[in-house]
């Protein structure tokens, strides 16, 4: 590859979809409890419960946006929604991307594949296609090839 790999470590993250994600939750959180101490006729108990949901429904956007693919010297890290997973780069066989996939998926040499929704095509997709093209470069670089 004629390109030169970035310095490691190096984070690839959705930046875009998250930027909405966090927005939308704050928005959300805020609309919802202004509504909840706005409406006279709520009780203590009903405008608890109104927050309640409102920091719930944040969670969940928080959660959503924290996805992440983390390459450093010895390894990977993918952060997808509600697991974490670190990879040696021997473990990553190949890195895919291909047309109406929703993020990239790993190959691993345990014949499993693995998604990494810190790389996704959906708002950003030309940004996706090169962080995508970057990892699989870094893969290469990175992982013991058996010679023939």
């Amino acid at each position: 590859m004629s390109s030169e790999l970035p310095v490691l470590p190096v984070t690839f993250r959705p930046g875009t979809t998250r930027a909405v994600l966090l927005g939308a939750a704050g928005a959300i959180f805020v609309t919802i409890t202004a509504v909840a101490l706005l409406l006279e006729q709520l009780g203590p108990g009903e405008r608890l419960s109104f927050i309640f949901t409102a920091a719930l429904l944040a969670g969940v956007l928080f959660l959503l946006a924290r996805v992440k693919v983390v390459a450093d010297d010895t390894g990977v890290t993918v952060q997808n929604i509600a697991s974490r997973r670190r990879l040696a780069w021997a473990e990553i066989i190949q890195v895919n991307l291909r047309p109406g996939d929703p993020w990239v998926f790993l190959n691993l040499s345990d014949g499993t594949s693995l998604p990494a929704l810190g790389i996704q095509p959906g708002i950003a997709k030309e940004r996706a296609i090169a962080d995508a093209r970057t990892l699989r470069a870094l893969v290469e670089a990175r992982s013991p090839r058996d010679l023939p």
